[in-house]
């Protein structure tokens, strides 16, 4: 069997990333501890309220129960997947002056350009991780190309997941509107 993670930095577009894949009709792990909001109207779809890093951490977690399934595991929690599973991991990028927006908006205060230092050096950290590890197969996915043309997006992480998705479905899922703290480009 193979575990299905959803990885990224916090506001990279994991929750989208999990609700395309459960309307795709894929199985999901998640509970409802953490309600939906203002920062993510449709949900968070994790388990544990996001805390389950910290099980992962103490080696607590039951990863063998979510075999098959789907799990939502924030960027620095790839460094304590447990050995001895093969994982498929989609792993969310997002513009790093978007995620700091989003997160600025989130906790109240302005983030810091160390801030974003630090998420630089994080992102780059968990794909050095997920590279060198012999027992992860992964694809890296843009939140920005997901929005953009959704179809083309799951049809490439579709084949990559070896073809589960209704790709009909799970486009549903995908909501231009929430792109939110969207980068300006300037001509």
């Amino acid at each position: 069997m193979v575990n299905y993670i959803v990885s990224g930095l916090e506001r990279s577009g994991t929750s989208m990333m999990m609700q395309v894949l459960y309307l795709g009709g894929m199985k999901v792990a998640f509970d409802h501890k953490r309600k939906p909001d203002e920062h993510n109207p449709k949900g968070y779809f994790e388990l544990e309220g996001g805390k389950i890093i910290n099980r992962l951490m103490a080696g607590t977690f039951p990863m063998e129960k979510y075999d098959g399934m789907v799990i939502k595991v924030t960027a620095y929690g790839i460094k304590y997947l447990p050995r001895g599973f093969k994982y498929k991991v989609i792993y969310m990028l997002r513009d790093l002056d978007e995620i700091i927006a989003s997160m600025s908006k989130m906790i109240g205060e302005k983030l810091s350009n160390e801030d974003k230092k630090a998420f630089e050096r994080l992102n780059k950290y968990a794909l050095k991780l997920i590279e060198d590890r012999d027992d992860i197969d992964y694809i890296t996915v843009r939140y920005n190309k997901v929005i953009e043309n959704p179809r083309r997006e799951i049809e490439r992480i579709n084949e990559f997941l070896g073809g589960f998705l209704d790709v009909d479905s799970a486009v549903k899922a995908v909501d231009p509107s929430l792109y939110r703290n969207r980068k300006e480009v300037k001509n």
